[in-house]
């Protein structure tokens, strides 16, 4: 990602630009140590203290998370993602999972209404996938395809705007997701999704709709309920992947 010949006056602003691309791009993923500010340096071809300034810029952005003997690591793809991994971090987990269940809700009700033949093939792939590594026992395995599965029903909504908003609260609900199945992987937080993508592919929106706004609180059994008169649960037994 060398700079060619950056003005003087913006370069600060190309080194952040620079560095943000990456990000976005996926070429440092969310979890990622980005390179030392040694490397960047020579990667850029500008001064520390630019490079420096960027970083922290970044980081006061909310994208980077410095950490002091550690390195410096990426923590959101966006300003905004940014902004609700900080704001959100240290939510009530009742407020989290009425916000995923409001969200998750609307979306595939939408999802059942507008999903096309590609969306159904990539939801059966991603269940798959789901269901593959919560076989394997590892936790975060596990997480990164139950996110990937759920930001593809909404994806299927073809609502660009709530796409993007739950793909910007993505690391927090990763962390969520986290915190709730912890170490290893236990029968109590399996849960079947077959019967989502189902409902989506029959075009039943009310019941894709009532599905989807479960799995926030049947996630957490015994720690947090569907609060009175709100998310329905599901019938049918617990099975596989959670969330």
């Amino acid at each position: 990602m060398p700079l060619s010949h950056p003005r003087r006056s913006a370069l600060s602003e190309q080194v952040i630009a620079a560095l943000r691309n990456q990000i976005t791009s996926g070429e440092w993923p969310v979890g990622a140590r980005i390179p030392t500010e040694p490397e960047l340096v020579e990667q850029l071809g500008v001064a520390r203290n630019t490079v420096r300034e960027a970083v922290r810029a970044l980081a006061h952005n909310g994208l980077l998370d410095i950490r002091q003997g550690s390195g410096t690591y990426v923590v959101a793809t966006s300003e905004l993602a940014g902004v609700m991994h900080r704001r959100f971090a240290d939510a009530d987990p009742r407020h989290v999972a009425e916000l995923r269940s409001t969200l998750e809700s609307a979306a595939a009700r939408l999802a059942a209404e507008r999903r096309t033949d590609k969306d159904l093939k990539q939801l059966d792939v991603l269940l798959v996938r789901r269901e593959e590594a919560w076989e394997s026992g590892d936790p975060e395995a596990f997480v990164t395809a139950d996110a990937t599965f759920h930001l593809a029903v909404v994806a299927a909504s073809h609502n660009d705007v709530m796409t993007e908003m739950y793909a910007d609260l993505g690391e927090v609900l990763r962390d969520w997701l986290r915190e709730d199945i912890g170490a290893q992987l236990t029968p109590e937080t399996h849960m079947d999704h077959a019967r989502l993508v189902d409902a989506i592919r029959s075009g039943d929106a009310a019941a894709a709709a009532v599905e989807a706004a479960s799995y926030p609180f049947l996630c957490r059994p015994g720690r947090i309920s569907a609060p009175s008169g709100g998310s329905p649960t599901p019938s049918g037994p617990l099975s596989s992947s959670g969330r």
